[in-house]
């Protein structure tokens, strides 16, 4: 099978090495390269039956146009899909914790919240399938590995799948500037799917209709508004500190009844 797409990056390249070796078809390493982490792409290729070529800088700055590959870049193929946001929501031993990304279109911006979804244990990143930035080569280098790591589902309407997160008991959760409760005044329950817009338009309207609840991040500076991934930093991690004390003796906060 014809190799789809180009991933660079140590952290990208040895993520898909480790979690889908079948998928690597090639990977060409910078010959000047001799430190640790080359040394690690290498390793892993080996073990993996992986084709290691050591070729010149210039070749690699023609996968993607003089990028800062770091030195490596991976030819992949497109990796079988995973079980269903239904089933994974079906096998999870805990409440389910969801980021929802309504209109993050930017790769960067998508990157950095994959990588924030791993580091806080979210179970799933949904996504609109039109307006949302694909899991390309960028995503990939900035999500440092969570790309691969984190179960991504781009769905056709956004509203309709909220609805069902809703009828599975899952309160859906929506980030407003303008809302009236803070993230940490706001009684938040244990199942929940985050919702976040874009860093300028923000959610669309029909998510917003779509939310349980909606609440602001308190901000005390002269700054209006956060990027999406630190945004969805402290939504996330929001919600692991009060499971953390409610399995301490804490206790969660009483959710709001819809």
């Amino acid at each position: 099978m014809k190799p789809q797409h180009a991933i660079f990056g140590f952290h990208a390249v040895l993520a898909r090495l480790r979690a889908e070796p079948g998928s690597v078809a090639e990977i060409f390493l910078d010959e000047s390269r001799h430190d640790a982490r080359s040394r690690d792409v290498a390793t892993a290729a080996e073990r993996a039956g992986v084709t290691l070529h050591r070729v010149p800088t210039k070749r690699l700055d023609g996968f993607y146009g003089g990028g800062r590959h770091q030195g490596v870049v991976a030819l992949v193929r497109a990796i079988a899909p995973r079980a269903g946001l239904e089933d994974l929501l079906d096998g999870l031993a805990e409440p389910p914790l969801l980021l929802v990304l309504d209109g993050v279109t930017d790769p960067h911006n998508l990157g950095a919240c994959l990588r924030v979804a791993d580091g806080a244990g979210v179970h799933a990143v949904i996504v609109p399938r039109d307006r949302s930035a694909g899991l390309g080569a960028t995503v990939a280098k900035v999500a440092s590995g969570a790309a691969e790591s984190v179960p991504f589902f781009a769905v056709t309407n956004l509203a309709r799948q909220l609805a069902e997160l809703k009828e599975r008991n899952i309160w859906v959760v929506g980030t407003d500037d303008a809302a009236e409760r803070s993230l940490y005044d706001a009684a938040l329950p244990g199942p929940i799917a985050w919702v976040l817009g874009s860093e300028g338009e923000g959610i669309r309207r029909l998510t917003r209709e779509a939310c349980d609840l909606l609440v602001r991040i308190p901000m005390h500076g002269a700054v209006a508004s956060l990027n999406v991934s630190v945004a969805a930093a402290l939504c996330v991690f929001e919600s692991r500190r009060r499971r953390r004390a409610a399995r301490a003796g804490g206790g969660l906060a009483p959710s709001s009844s819809r």
